[in-house]
């Protein structure tokens, strides 16, 4: 069985979000999709809670083919593009994770949510 990526399901969004694709899927928008993406965040919650390890594998699918929906969507409206959303991401992650990728020092989980807020913080300050 071939082992499907995420670029495989791109193709799959576009592919329902095209001409020959599903009238439902066509009519979506970003503003739409909200109560989807909540809806399946919901059910993400509920099975972390239940610890429902096998629904929690499908309950994070639906969410990632939401948002993998979103950024189809903005894609075709010139807004921004899934690349763009995974390269801010990695941007994000990586220049708040000082202590990891930089010169920072931390030792307890609690110092690290320190630094990072800390990050941030400075961040929202070069922003401004």
């Amino acid at each position: 069985m071939t082992k499907r990526t995420i670029k495989d399901l791109q193709i799959l969004t576009r592919k329902l979000r095209s001409d020959k694709g599903c009238p439902w899927d066509k009519k979506q928008t970003i503003e739409s999709m909200l109560k989807c993406f909540l809806d399946e965040t919901q059910e993400v919650k509920d099975a972390v809670r239940k610890k429902d390890y096998k629904n929690l594998k499908e309950e994070l699918g639906d969410v990632l083919f939401q948002i993998l929906m979103i950024a189809q969507i903005a894609e075709e409206e010139g807004l921004f593009d899934m690349d763009g959303v995974v390269e801010d991401i990695y941007k994000k992650i990586v220049s708040r994770h000082t202590w990891v990728f930089g010169k920072d020092k931390v030792n307890t989980p609690e110092e690290a949510i320190a630094q990072w807020q800390e990050n941030k913080r400075k961040e929202k300050d070069n922003l401004k």
